[in-house]
């Protein structure tokens, strides 16, 4: 009965997403709205959504940062299991197994986990998955950077590391959930005017959101390397969720950061993993595909998560 209560209310939610692929492939669609649309989600409105929950931080309940270690933690060890699984069943080298691995982690937590969370884990549930989003980026670049950087060369440049720093900390999405949190303990009141703009602002960022990812997924084919393509979304979809629950459960994390954590470990996979696969030459077919799949299955999956973590906390 649970299942089916997550089910119902998640629905909405990808049917979201299929809206948004059946629209890009209508005939009198034009690409160049999809990039505009995609421009105003990403860079207002989910960073106005995440700036307006963030600056009144101080009313929500604290966040347990130990939610990191669950997350991150889960995410360095089904990367390792997706690099072994790489080099023993497909025969990869170092740098495919390192994207090959970064799609069994890479969770679509802005477009996807954040709409998500708030319909299924309530207002709450925000201020974990905006921690996780701040570190997200950064983390898993450099986690891949430096696994591919070794396969290459054996060796990692610290000064690579801070240019990454630096590019992901002044994206719109970080810098919401900064600003937002510096407002929130400034001791400032938002003034009314600004708080209704921000309040209609965030009533769009979930339908945007998802409109878009289904959008984006629809430049991609699910035909290419099926057979990694399956192994990639098993390992998203299934290993990480469990793993992150593990920690959860080991790091005794609170109800609403547990629930919160498996949460994003159970998304699809992101886009910034074919952006990956795209940069350093490899597996763009394989990830493409993984990608549609993984968000296709994701609907089914991800409900019977969110009921066992309901059930279990």
């Amino acid at each position: 009965m649970i299942v089916f209560h997550y089910a119902l209310l998640s629905a909405p939610l990808f049917a979201m997403v299929l809206l948004g692929y059946v629209l890009a492939n209508w005939s009198e669609w034009k690409q160049q709205w999809t990039a505009w649309l995609s421009k105003l989600v990403m860079s207002v409105i989910l960073p106005g959504l995440l700036f307006h929950t963030m600056s009144d931080l101080r009313s929500l309940p604290p966040v347990n940062a130990r939610l990191l270690i669950a997350f991150f933690g889960g995410c360095a060890l089904v990367f390792v299991l997706g690099r072994l699984l790489a080099a023993k069943w497909f025969e990869l080298d170092g740098v495919s197994q390192s994207v090959f691995a970064m799609g069994g982690i890479f969770s679509n937590n802005v477009l996807l986990g954040l709409p998500m969370a708030k319909a299924a884990l309530g207002i709450e549930s925000v201020p974990s998955v905006a921690l996780v989003v701040v570190f997200n980026a950064l983390t898993l670049w450099t986690l891949v950077s430096v696994s591919i950087e070794w396969a290459r060369h054996g060796s990692f440049t610290p000064h690579g590391l801070m240019k990454m720093m630096v590019s992901i900390v002044t994206t719109p999405l970080v810098a919401g959930i900064l600003l937002g949190t510096a407002f929130s303990f400034s001791g400032l009141t938002m003034p009314a005017s600004l708080e209704h703009v921000l309040t209609a602002i965030s009533a769009l960022a979930g339908p945007g959101a998802l409109l878009i990812l289904g959008m984006g997924l629809a430049h991609y084919s699910v035909r290419a390397a099926w057979r990694q393509s399956v192994a990639i979304t098993s390992l998203k979809l299934v290993a990480l969720p469990l793993v992150v629950w593990g920690l959860a459960i080991a790091l005794r994390l609170p109800s609403m950061e547990s629930k919160s954590v498996v949460l994003l470990a159970s998304m699809s996979i992101g886009a910034n993993v074919y952006v990956m696969s795209m940069q350093f030459d490899t597996l763009q077919g394989p990830i493409a595909s993984s990608m549609v799949l993984s968000t296709l299955f994701a609907a089914a999956t991800t409900p019977l998560f969110l009921a066992a973590t309901a059930a279990y906390y």
